[in-house]
């Protein structure tokens, strides 16, 4: 697996305002995997947007969503600069078996949902 450096990462940029995180939602483009929800919507920057979101129905401690918003984050510096398509804001949602899912197959199913939504050539 190729790891991401830090000029790599540079193409990514966070998703900040509710706005946007609500937009990708009512896109209806989203795929469901194991261990992530992936949602994706256009955007007019030719950038990579990414945001993640982890609710308390997932876990009620901060400190295992933060843990998983941080596994999530990992994941996508790993396959996101190598392929994923421009122009686009995603929405990355954690879901129970994202803390504890290998690592590896943490990777192949965000792979997996990019290329599902023809993201990823």
């Amino acid at each position: 697996m190729q790891r991401a450096r830090k000029t790599d990462l540079r193409k990514i940029r966070p998703l900040r305002k509710s706005a946007d995180f609500q937009a990708a939602a009512k896109s209806g483009r989203k795929w469901v995997s194991k261990s992530l929800i992936l949602q994706i919507r256009p955007n007019e920057m030719n950038i990579i947007r990414v945001g993640y979101v982890v609710s308390k129905r997932v876990d009620q401690s901060a400190v295992k969503r933060n843990r998983i918003k941080r596994r999530l984050r990992a994941a996508v510096a790993d396959v996101m600069p190598f392929g994923a398509a421009g122009g686009f804001d995603y929405v990355l949602i954690g879901r129970v078996e994202t803390a504890t899912r290998d690592y590896a197959d943490l990777c192949q199913d965000l792979r997996w949902c990019l290329q599902k939504l023809g993201c990823l050539p």
